[in-house]
């Protein structure tokens, strides 16, 4: 049990007691992960005429998001038997030769590749920091490190447009690559002097094979359903993966060996809750960021890079939000759940409302009141979650948190995918269909964040009566 007096804590308390350096890797180590997805769609359209790859461009993210996942789910394991320290340089590592291959390669199958090793390395690393915030800070700074967190993809939102768009002005694309391969040699030298030696982990610990085939064949079933060509085998595809990841749930409760922690598979918990709420509101927030910025070109007449800072309003907001609440406690942290709820589920219903008309003020308040939601409420959730959690289980309840955010994130961009190609986005981007996706990818995700809102007032709920 922590002081009363330390309840509170700042963010001096932060990097307190030598936490300092640590605190820098693990916002670097986010940095990669946060970067990546946003300057590889700034310079793709390079990619693609270099390579002769612009049918790839669904498979560039598809690739990086699978790796991400698959290395997200087993991070916490991974942790326990190799010891945070090597795991971490080794992963990074992994990101870099990744990097290297993007940039290197000749033809767009290396550059595929390149980009499945980026999405294992940097889903490990962003994987690992989760579980080095969670067992190496105390409960009481938490939301702080977490807005900490929601200020670097802030940064990333806004510097990593810029980063792509200059090289791929500068005709050297292939140099983005090198400079992040760069930066994931850094971290790994980082994490071999910052990170604390531990033992040589669990060597005895097995590997949840079954689990991870499962979140394997799921991710694999979400993101076929982008390419499947019909709404009809989209759809089905997309129930297929949900079906497979409900049954990882089901068999991980059962496990001998775990991903996730005891209990996640019941709303009646607070991770259970908690997780669901995680991966329902990103699952609903998707469209935004997918299709926000080719709305905005077709109707509202904005150049890709105007487009892309009006999109990246909502992390801003996310960001503001999370920094002006990290410091609340008592009863606030649960208000800040259902508050953020709320806000998050009206964005995405405001979207649906001012997409279509092309008005830039109406999507920018869309997306601020949606990145807000996140804000006010993601580093509440996560505390809520790790302090419902034994000391044995935290490594593994924060490495979840990342596994829960990527694939509500396959999911959601899969829905997405499948609404907007039902009114005829694939078949070009026109007037009538941007006004057709602004409305329908919108309103598909709506009783998705209404589900997420009914698990984050359980969640609010649950925490109230165990504080």
């Amino acid at each position: 049990m922590e002081p009363a007096q330390a309840q509170d804590g700042s963010w001096a308390d932060v990097v307190a007691d030598g936490r300092l350096p640590l605190f820098a890797l693990i916002c670097l180590g986010v940095w990669l992960g946060a970067a990546d997805s946003l300057v590889t769609a700034t310079i793709m359209p390079s990619v693609g005429a270099d390579l002769g790859g612009y049918a790839y461009f669904g498979w560039a993210t598809a690739g990086y998001l699978l790796g991400s996942v698959m290395a997200g789910a087993s991070s916490g394991l991974l942790a326990r038997r190799f010891g945070l320290r090597r795991a971490t340089a080794c992963a990074a590592l992994l990101y870099a030769a990744g990097c290297a291959l993007s940039a290197a390669g000749p033809d767009m199958a290396s550059f595929l590749i390149g980009r499945l090793l980026q999405g294992i390395g940097g889903g490990w690393v962003t994987g690992f920091c989760s579980v080095a915030i969670g067992l190496l800070f105390p409960n009481r700074l938490l939301p702080r490190v977490y807005a900490a967190i929601t200020g670097v993809w802030g940064i990333a939102s806004l510097v990593g447009p810029m980063i792509g768009g200059i090289f791929a002005d500068l005709g050297v694309w292939r140099w983005v690559f090198w400079f992040f391969a760069i930066q994931a040699v850094a971290v790994a030298g980082a994490a071999f002097v910052m990170l604390p030696k531990g033992d040589n982990g669990d060597q005895g610990q097995g590997v949840a094979w079954g689990q991870l085939g499962l979140i394997a064949g799921g991710v694999v079933a979400i993101g076929a359903a982008d390419v499947a060509g019909t709404f009809g085998r989209s759809a089905g595809l997309t129930l297929v993966g949900v079906v497979l990841l409900l049954a990882m749930v089901w068999l991980d409760e059962r496990a001998v060996v775990r991903l996730l922690p005891k209990g996640s598979g019941s709303l009646r918990t607070i991770p259970g809750s908690g997780y669901a709420t995680m991966f329902l509101l990103t699952a609903a927030s998707m469209g935004f960021s997918i299709y926000g910025p080719a709305i905005l070109q077709q109707l509202a007449g904005l150049s890709a890079l105007t487009a892309g800072y009006v999109i990246a309003g909502e992390a801003a907001a996310w960001t503001l939000a999370g920094l002006a609440v990290a410091h609340l406690t008592g009863r606030w942290p649960g208000r800040m759940i259902l508050t953020g709820a709320v806000c998050a589920t009206a964005g995405i219903g405001v979207s649906a409302l001012v997409f279509p008309t092309g008005s830039v003020l109406g999507i920018v308040l869309a997306g601020a009141a949606l990145g807000a939601g996140f804000g006010l409420s993601w580093a509440f959730m996560s505390q809520a979650i790790l302090a419902a959690l034994p000391d044995e289980e935290r490594a593994i309840g924060a490495a979840a948190m990342t596994t829960v955010r990527l694939t509500g994130s396959a999911a959601g961009a899969a829905l997405a995918a499948a609404v907007a190609n039902l009114v005829g986005f694939s078949h070009g981007l026109s007037d009538a269909t941007a006004r057709s996706a602004g409305v329908w990818v919108f309103a598909a995700a709506l009783p998705v964040a209404l589900a997420g809102l009914w698990t984050a007032r359980r969640l609010a709920s649950y925490r109230a009566e165990s504080a």
